[in-house]
């Protein structure tokens, strides 16, 4: 016969849904959501729907508050940047990437799972800081990385045609996955400008990086995207200017002090970065490894 206590756990699902993680408290399933908004509760985001891992969640109800792993993965999540990829690689500092979009590399983050993300997230009066703050995250820096140029990459056919964000009417334009700092961007450019997604032709998949963007348009998949001014001189596509950004980085504030993130902490300040940030174009380091915000 079994034991009727295991029947039980046996019966409960890995993971629950918002609406059984509300029963379970006692609570409405608004009061889960503003929980999940703050950081304060354990969850995970899978193909954009809530789910609570079981087993954090007892931990989180009878400890004192969230049960994120102890030590974060060696992970580079986020906004791509091709200097921040290169100095990745070339200061040996060991840290995988995944370059899934401010966005999702902020939830990532939030849920344990990563060291560090890149950002780029525009606010009403400054970037990123405003997503952060509404995480309502802790134990977390953000260092200042660097202010890139953004602007049209465009086709050397269109140049002429193209002078103004609102000229990409009628045009074949790559575009940045959902949750990417330039999809923000370019959807509120798209407003300001009074266009409507039907006014522009995209291509059926987006551009996962930066440079995959720009080579986009240099292989004739599109005639122009919203892209950096070092990739448009990479690839020598025309490079229309239209606003100055802020590329920041988010660390998990234990694991600044390991040994992966110090490697590239100390390379930042290293001759053999800034000499690279020049050669790439469109770089401000100005800000470069100042401290931008600091959870309380």
């Amino acid at each position: 016969m079994h034991d009727r206590h295991s029947l039980m756990d046996n019966d409960i699902p890995a993971y629950l849904t918002t609406k059984e993680v509300a029963d379970l408290l006692r609570v409405k399933e608004r009061r889960v959501y503003d929980m999940v908004a703050t950081g304060e509760i354990p969850h995970r985001k899978i193909t954009g729907k809530l789910l609570f891992p079981h087993n954090e969640l007892m931990c989180w109800i009878e400890g004192t508050g969230v049960t994120l792993p102890t030590e974060r993965m060696a992970l580079v999540t986020g906004s791509h940047d091709p200097l921040l990829d290169w100095a990745l690689r070339e200061s040996g500092a060991g840290l995988a990437t995944l370059w899934n979009g401010s966005h999702d590399g902020l939830e990532v983050f939030a849920e344990g799972r990563a060291v560090l993300t890149g950002l780029h997230i525009p606010g009403d009066n400054d970037w990123n800081i405003p997503a952060i703050e509404a995480r309502g995250l802790r134990d977390a820096v953000l260092i200042g990385w660097a202010e890139r140029m953004r602007g049209l990459i465009l086709t050397p056919a269109v140049a002429d045609l193209v002078q103004s964000f609102s000229d990409l009417r009628g045009r074949r334009v790559i575009l940045r996955q959902e949750g990417a700092g330039t999809t923000t961007l370019f959807d509120r450019m798209m407003a300001e400008s009074g266009l409507v997604p039907g006014d522009i032709l995209t291509p059926a998949s987006p551009a996962h990086t930066e440079s995959d963007a720009a080579a986009a348009v240099a292989a004739g998949e599109a005639e122009a995207t919203l892209g950096i001014d070092s990739m448009a001189r990479q690839f020598r596509l025309v490079f229309r200017p239209l606003v100055q950004e802020r590329f920041d980085l988010l660390i998990d504030r234990r694991a600044y002090f390991t040994e992966p993130v110090q490697r590239l902490v100390a390379f930042m300040r290293s001759d053999t970065m800034i000499a690279k940030a020049a050669a790439l174009g469109g770089y401000d380091l100005g800000a470069l490894g100042t401290v931008r915000w600091i959870s309380a």
